[in-house]
């Protein structure tokens, strides 16, 4: 198996300096430039600035590689490849946008590598914290280069589960808050950080033990998948074990409560 560590730790500082940027924009950030995709999904030009710097730091580490990027600077679509078929970046310039634009944290870089397929390499960055969450496949999850575990809670009654609320197809809007409603009465509590990216890695570190979420893409979870499974957690689709890279919804836990999370969305989700 090819070791991933030394481009994962080239990927972490091309991320830092990413944020860096984001959080000097943050302090005099103008709203006025900001474009709305739809009501509840917002770009800025902080977005699209630092998908590009991104994209030509990774395209010095690994020339060869082709991209999935949320604001489509390579010149795709923000959901194809460009040129590159063994190995492909998916990069999330700015997770959390809508925090970001109000001022509020937290939001993140998250940048992931597939190599032949499978992820390889993942970093999210969450700028106003300032902590590089690194994982290798094989390698472990780290936070600012130490390394984190999932949580070691055996029930749902000794949880604390974060999720995101949906922004566009509103069309299964009572069966999620069905589920909201079962996770607020059966856990410690429900959480909504605004930043999918953040959730992951705050799963993987133990901080939640589970997190679930629909409609999402796969430059949103990409890094957090393999931090959360390299920290020894489980990440699949909510009732099966299906592709949640790709798939549009999301559940990741430490392991322990993940078909106790399941179950629970089994009740109301079909």
């Amino acid at each position: 198996m090819t070791d991933f560590t030394p481009l994962s730790l080239g990927l972490a500082d091309v991320c830092r300096r990413a944020g860096q940027f984001i959080r000097q924009e943050a302090a005099a950030f103008d709203r006025s430039r900001v474009e709305t995709k739809g009501k509840h999904d917002l770009v800025s030009y902080v977005d699209q600035e630092t998908e590009r710097r991104l994209v030509a730091g990774l395209r010095e580490l690994l020339p060869e590689a082709g991209f999935i990027t949320e604001e489509g600077t390579t010149g795709g679509s923000s959901q194809a490849t460009s040129a590159g078929t063994d190995y492909t970046w998916i990069i999330d310039p700015l997770d959390g946008t809508t925090n970001f634009v109000h001022g509020l944290p937290c939001y993140c870089v998250s940048v992931a590598l597939l190599h032949h397929g499978e992820l390889a390499a993942g970093v999210v960055y969450e700028v106003t914290r300032d902590e590089t969450f690194r994982a290798v496949r094989g390698g472990g999850a780290f936070c600012n280069e130490q390394p984190i575990r999932v949580s070691d809670a055996a029930t749902l009654g000794e949880s604390l589960i974060a999720t995101g609320f949906p922004y566009t197809q509103f069309g299964r809007l009572d069966e999620y808050l069905q589920v909201l409603g079962a996770f607020m009465q059966r856990t410690h509590g429900v959480r909504r950080v605004g930043s999918a990216a953040a959730d992951l890695a705050w799963v993987a570190a133990g901080r939640f033990e589970g997190f679930f979420e629909f409609n999402l893409n796969s430059y949103d979870v990409a890094a957090g998948i393999l931090l959360v499974r390299e920290a020894g957690g489980r990440v699949t689709q909510f009732l099966e074990d299906g592709d949640p890279l790709f798939g549009r919804q999301v559940v990741a836990s430490n392991g322990l409560v993940h078909e106790q999370m399941q179950q629970t969305i089994g009740e109301f989700w079909r």
